[in-house]
């Protein structure tokens, strides 16, 4: 053995290796898409190759090239990457200041229609659909709501279906509730068991959960609320802008809009077609056409 470390460190990585790899990782991500039908090929570049290099080490593949063929012969590895590839961090009443300002700013207009439909778009395994849910019940809007919950991952839609959490988190879900203007205690919506929590089967009824992706899937019309909150942030300019048209032709005039509080509407085209409700919430409202005097 050398003890020369500059002789047993690894070599750098070059430019030319890093090129490689970029190359690599848009053949899988074509791999996928033509194999599987999901599309990753217009999200973030850096946020898509920390996730891909990460399965890769683990893995234990020496070039990603050899991971995509891989991932084309075996539907179980290609489930483990998409694990990988789809973020699913969340919480119940995650931003509390946000379903605070929901409440008050918002829900005031819901009261006027006699029907809602929302659509959380990226609901991932369900826990802010069911802060929703609880939220309309409180207002005494449930009974008039139908609740729309997509995500690209089938396995985190089941989990959203069984609404079923760990105990541990939800202690930092009761925090949250109360910061965001619960009304009751979080506990009379959940029933617990053992290790875990189960949402009350009564939330359930008014919410559709489907798989959706929002590189390529349509339009999920005639909402009169869209969330969609930190998912944009994934995606390069160009998916945000098909994104947020998406949005726009999915929303009934005078619609809300709310994105997360690292996502704007500024660069996305559709700047105009919005009024701010709520600055630093990132609530925004389709405008109704101005008709001459």
């Amino acid at each position: 053995m050398n003890g020369d470390p500059a002789v047993d460190a690894d070599p750098p990585i070059t430019d030319d290796q890093v090129h490689l790899e970029d190359i690599e990782i848009r053949l899988l991500l074509e791999a996928i898409y033509q194999l599987y039908g999901y599309d990753f090929r217009s999200y973030s570049q850096a946020s898509i190759r920390r996730r891909v290099m990460h399965r890769l080490t683990l893995s234990g593949f020496a070039t990603v090239l050899q991971m995509t063929d891989r991932v084309l012969r075996d539907r179980a590895f290609f489930v483990t990457l998409l694990n990988d590839l789809t973020i699913n961090v969340t919480e119940m009443y995650r931003d509390p200041e946000f379903y605070k300002a929901f409440r008050e700013e918002v829900v005031p207009v819901l009261k006027t229609f006699p029907f809602i439909k929302i659509w959380h778009a990226g609901c991932a395994t369900g826990e802010e659909i069911y802060s929703m849910a609880i939220l309309l019940e409180e207002e005494g809007l449930y009974d008039r709501a139908m609740l729309y919950a997509t995500d690209i991952d089938k396995n985190v839609l089941a989990a959203a279906r069984k609404g079923i959490y760990p105990i541990h988190a939800f202690k930092q879900y009761a925090d949250n509730y109360r910061r965001a203007g619960g009304r009751h205690s979080l506990s009379d919506y959940a029933t617990a068991r053992y290790d875990s929590v189960i949402m009350e089967q009564r939330l359930k009824r008014n919410i559709v959960f489907a798989d959706h992706d929002l590189a390529t899937d349509q339009v999920f019309g005639e909402m009169h609320v869209i969330l969609c909150r930190n998912v944009l942030i994934y995606f390069d300019r160009s998916l945000q802008q098909r994104v947020f048209r998406l949005f726009g032709d999915s929303l009934d005039l005078g619609g809300f809009l709310c994105l997360g509080t690292k996502e704007s509407l500024r660069f996305s085209g559709d700047e105009e077609a919005f009024e701010v409700v709520n600055k630093p919430m990132r609530i925004f409202r389709k405008r109704q056409p101005r008709h001459n005097a």
